[in-house]
């Protein structure tokens, strides 16, 4: 294998982590920017606050994208093993 092979392997690695870890970082995201404008139109200043809803909706958005995460996931080994295969 050279460069270029180890280059495509590391930059679908790369896609793949950003597939399956986006969906769940934007829930966090979305999550935290509504608590933030909620708490900063409010005054309210409560810590716990910001990290229940934020747990809760990021663990619904797990179980809801885990289908989703596990399909591409093994589909990236099925094509990562059928790489390591054809060197052989």
């Amino acid at each position: 294998m050279n460069e270029i092979g180890v280059i495509e392997i590391g930059r679908e690695a790369f896609w793949m982590i950003l597939i399956t870890g986006g969906p769940i970082l934007m829930a966090g995201l979305v999550i935290g920017l509504l608590i933030a404008l909620f708490q900063a139109l409010t005054s309210i200043q409560e810590m716990t606050l910001v990290f229940v809803p934020k747990i809760i909706v990021i663990f619904v958005a797990l179980v809801l994208m885990l289908p989703y995460m596990i399909n591409h996931m093994t589909d990236f080994g099925e094509e990562i093993f059928d790489k390591i295969i054809a060197l052989g």
